[in-house]
């Protein structure tokens, strides 16, 4: 079996709910995010996973854990793209002083480069073994995993819009690497 990354964004927050730039804040899950991840063990059910692994934040630990897979691997490489100063703002907000920006074209003053997010995810892809890895991460990182996958730099990841708490399956098509299922 060729490998394929699953992939699945952690439940809603209050911030992504809002819209707020979330990196290194630890936010639960609201209410609705966990009655969403807690939907998640149906859609993976008859799959067998060689690897599981999750960002360290509460967030993709508790979404792992709703989905079945409390003893998910840690995993720093997931954790989502650091906004630095950005942290917890809206893009509106950013763009009144940042017209037209955005984390795929811009740098986060104080954050991570898409090259730093780069080198970091491609530690994902290189672990991809065969059979089947499960990633529980965040929206920026998993779609920017995705680029990667690809072949793609960083910044195609804007092309892959990901919904909080869906599936999605990154393999191959014969020799070429592809996506197989996106934002389930």
């Amino acid at each position: 079996m060729h490998p394929e990354l699953w992939l699945v964004r952690h439940g809603e927050t209050e911030w992504s709910r809002s819209g707020r730039h979330t990196s290194t804040t630890d936010l639960p899950l609201t209410a609705e995010g966990e009655a969403v991840a807690g939907s998640l063990p149906a859609r993976l059910a008859g799959h067998e996973f060689q690897r599981v692994l999750t960002s360290p934040r509460l967030r993709a630990r508790r979404t792992a854990e709703l989905a079945g897979f409390p003893e998910a691997e840690v995993s720093d490489d997931l954790v989502e793209w650091d906004y630095g100063s950005y942290e917890g703002i809206t893009t509106p907000e950013i763009r009144r002083s940042v017209p037209d920006w955005t984390v795929w074209t811009h740098p986060c003053p104080g954050g991570e480069s898409a090259d730093q997010v780069a080198q970091r995810l491609h530690h994902i892809v290189d672990g991809a073994a065969e059979g089947r890895t499960l990633v529980f991460g965040h929206g920026h990182a998993l779609r920017a995993l995705t680029a990667l996958w690809l072949g793609l730099p960083v910044s195609d990841g804007r092309l892959f819009l990901l919904d909080t708490a869906t599936v999605s399956i990154l393999g191959q098509e014969r020799e070429t690497r592809a996506v197989l299922r996106w934002n389930a």
